[in-house]
């Protein structure tokens, strides 16, 4: 049977309560004694039971007590007693050190380490299964992080490859002033492409940070002003985008809220199909949502479009416009506000966002 912290203090307590005892009563007579020795007192205390048992060295009389002999009997049970103590102190936070041995060796090296208690469900077991649950967590964690990294190399290697590619055609041979004109503007596209990206990233690193103002915003006003900003694009790809918006003040702060409504709201317009729709709704509790139709989502694959660079054509380039970081910044900006961010597949075709912000008051 494996021994509990609780069981193993209650052992620990039962062995060393008649040591305590003993211990206790003996030196105090014992240093009773000695406090008279150096009064000048000839009177010495008997020890009585099994005080006087412990009292190897020193008899009742004044001429047969002996002060070195006391010290050290004092100093050597007080030692003796130290020891036993922090020997079944140590015994009974063993599961416990355990425990911290196990979390010390958990790295980037290590994410597979799990403690996996089994037995009772004790203190321990509740410990232990509290502290994996976290290493699951950290190790979704580092394995989300060690994917980003390399999904974003990939990201910014290709396009950085296509500059080099139209610089060296450039050098190797005399261009037409067309050919050249339609190389500075593929250049220029790329590097559009590479400046979104490094902006994306940035607005990630920050959101991670957490808001840096908390500021009453009107909610309606900010989703409005990317909409109207909208409507020229929507109406080019033959698009319907209107708007309800009720007035709500939340707590946030403005560029991120402004970028999350700007991803959202260019998510809808570019994954659509002419003749579609987008509809942005605000409400006064807080409730931002944007549904847009389009190609049918698999309702299995809405999940994953949160994640960065995750496209629903499955290309790692996206010649649209964007960078693959829509819906990842907008998750961010929402768990940086402490809200929440949900998607659901549209039955004939398309999207819907829902967003849960807290409105202020």
């Amino acid at each position: 049977m494996r021994l509990t912290p609780r069981r193993r203090a209650l052992i620990a307590l039962v062995v060393f309560s008649p040591l305590a005892y003993y211990y206790v009563g003996w030196s105090v007579h014992l240093l009773f004694n000695l406090l008279r020795r150096f009064r000048g007192n000839n009177y010495f205390a008997c020890g009585s039971g099994d005080v006087r048992l412990l009292d190897l060295f020193n008899g009742c009389d004044g001429g047969s007590f002996h002060t070195g002999y006391a010290v050290a009997e004092v100093l050597i049970m007080t030692a003796v007693a130290a020891v036993v103590a922090y020997g079944l102190a140590r015994w009974v936070t063993l599961p416990i050190r355990q425990v911290a041995d196990t979390v010390g060796r958990f790295g980037p090296n290590a994410l597979g380490l799990r403690l996996r208690a089994n037995g009772p469900r004790d203190e321990t077991r509740q410990l232990a299964d509290a502290i994996d649950a976290m290493l699951d967590r950290l190790a979704d964690g580092y394995e989300a992080q060690r994917r980003f990294a390399s999904t974003a190399s990939h990201e910014l290697r290709t396009p950085l490859a296509t500059q080099r590619a139209l610089i060296e055609v450039s050098l190797s041979s005399a261009l037409t002033e067309d050919q050249l004109e339609l190389l500075s503007r593929q250049l220029l596209a790329t590097n559009e492409r590479n400046e979104k990206l490094v902006d994306g990233l940035l607005t990630l690193a920050e959101t991670e940070r957490g808001l840096m103002a908390n500021t009453p915003l009107r909610l309606d006003r900010i989703v409005g002003d990317v909409v109207e900003m909208h409507r020229r694009t929507a109406k080019e790809r033959d698009l319907e985008l209107s708007a309800v918006l009720a007035p709500v003040v939340v707590i946030g702060e403005e560029p991120l809220l402004d970028r999350l409504a700007t991803n959202l709201v260019f998510n809808a317009i570019k994954y659509n199909e002419p003749g579609g729709s987008v509809l942005v709704q605000v409400a006064q509790n807080g409730v931002f949502t944007v549904a847009n139709t389009g190609p049918l989502v698999p309702p299995e694959v809405v999940p994953g479009l949160f994640e960065p660079f995750r496209r629903l054509s499955g290309e790692r380039l996206d010649h649209g416009g964007g960078v693959g970081l829509g819906l990842t910044i907008a998750r961010s900006i929402v768990a940086a506000h402490g809200g929440s961010i949900q998607a659901r597949a549209n039955p004939g075709g398309g999207l819907v966002v829902d967003v849960h912000l807290r409105p202020a008051g």
